[in-house]
C-alpha cells in the first residue's frame, strides 16, 4: 500500500529551523487585506482553522483553551469588572467569553482591520456566536494604540488579544514599554490587563521580555501559560495589575465569584485551573529572572520568523 498522501500540506514555521506540519483538507478562503494575509482552512486534525500571516490563530477544536485562558483569570481576579476594553480579538470569541459575566455592562472592541472583522463574522460563527450583535459590545475600527492615546475612557479590564509581533506587523508596537504606559493610564485605580505573550516553548526570550517590560510599568505582574495543541506549544500570557493579585484570591472566593457571575458554561476554566496556570516550574522562573531586556518603540521584540 502506498504511503503517499493525496491532500496538501501547510507548514507553520515557529523558528527558522522547526515548524508544525498540518494536513489541509480544504481551503475555505484566502484573502490579503490592507494589514494581513488571512486564510481559513479545514485541517484534518483540527477542523476549521484561522491562519494569519502564516501563523495558526485558532481552530474550532481547541480555540476555547486560548480564549477561556486569556479572559477568565483576569475577569475573576477583578472584584467587579464592569467596563472592558478588548484590543484585537477579531474572531469575536473574547467577546463571547466576556458576555458570560453578568457584571459586564460595556465592551469596547478595538480592531485595526475592518475587512478581517467582516470575514470573521461570516466564516467564524462558532467562535463569535453573534457576540458582535450584543448591545453591550461597541466595535471600533482603529489601531489599538491610537485609540488609547486619543480616548478619555477608563476601563476595569483591558484584554490585548493581538497577533504575534512579526517583523512587518503593526502589532509589534503593542508589546512595548511606551504602549504599556498608555494601557496603565487607561485603567481605573484597581484595573488590570492581560495580554497574550507568545510561545513559552519556541520564543522564551520574547516571553521574558514582555514580562520584564510590564514590570517596568505595573506593580503586580503574573506570567502564566497553558498548552494549546494546535499551537504545539506551551502558550504564554501575562497579567499586569494595579491592585489585585490573581494568586491572592482564595479558592473559595473564586468559586463563589464563578457561581454568582457566570451565565453559561466553561469547557476548561474553574477555580483549580486558575491557580494551576500561574504556577511556573523552576526553569521558567529562572529564565525570567536572568533575562532583563525590555521592549521599546526603538527596539521592539520580534518573532524569529
Amino acid at each position: 500500500m502506498s504511503n503517499e498522501r493525496e491532500w496538501s500540506w501547510f507548514v507553520e514555521w515557529q523558528t527558522p529551523y522547526e515548524g508544525h506540519l498540518h494536513g489541509v483538507k480544504d481551503i475555505l478562503l484566502k484573502m490579503k487585506t490592507r494589514f494581513q494575509c488571512i486564510e481559513i482552512v479545514e485541517l484534518y486534525r483540527f477542523g476549521k482553522t484561522l491562519i494569519i500571516d502564516g501563523k495558526v490563530q485558532s481552530t474550532i477544536i481547541d480555540e476555547y483553551i486560548y480564549h477561556e485562558t486569556i479572559v477568565h483569570p483576569a475577569m475573576f481576579t477583578h472584584n467587579n469588572p464592569i467596563k472592558i476594553l478588548v484590543i484585537g480579538g477579531g474572531e469575536g470569541a473574547v467577546n463571547r467569553e466576556l458576555l458570560k459575566h453578568n457584571t459586564v455592562e460595556s465592551i469596547y472592541m478595538v480592531d485595526i482591520d475592518n475587512d478581517a472583522i467582516n470575514i470573521f463574522k461570516k466564516y467564524l460563527y462558532e467562535w463569535h456566536r453573534n457576540s458582535f450583535s450584543d448591545p453591550r459590545v461597541r466595535l471600533i475600527i482603529d489601531d489599538g494604540r491610537s485609540f488609547l492615546e486619543k480616548s478619555r475612557e477608563k476601563f476595569d479590564v483591558i484584554i490585548i488579544d493581538i497577533t504575534d509581533p512579526l517583523k512587518n506587523s503593526p502589532s509589534r508596537l503593542l508589546y512595548t514599554f511606551e504602549f504599556y504606559k498608555h494601557v496603565y493610564e487607561k485603567l481605573n485605580d484597581d484595573g488590570l490587563m492581560v495580554t497574550q505573550a507568545t510561545s513559552v516553548s519556541y520564543t522564551p526570550e520574547n516571553y521574558a521580555i514582555i514580562y520584564n517590560t510590564l514590570k517596568k510599568v505595573f506593580p503586580i505582574v503574573r506570567p502564566f501559560y497553558t498548552y494549546i495543541p494546535s499551537f504545539d506549544s506551551q502558550w504564554g500570557f501575562m497579567m499586569a495589575s494595579k491592585k489585585y493579585d490573581p494568586m491572592k484570591i482564595s479558592q473559595n472566593e473564586l468559586r463563589d465569584r464563578i457561581n454568582k457571575r457566570i451565565q453559561g458554561k466553561f469547557k476548561l476554566y474553574d477555580e483549580k485551573y486558575h491557580f494551576k496556570i500561574f504556577i511556573l516550574p523552576k526553569d521558567i522562573k529562572k529564565f525570567l529572572e536572568e533575562n532583563v531586556k525590555i521592549s521599546t518603540d526603538k527596539n521592539p521584540i520580534c518573532m524569529p520568523i
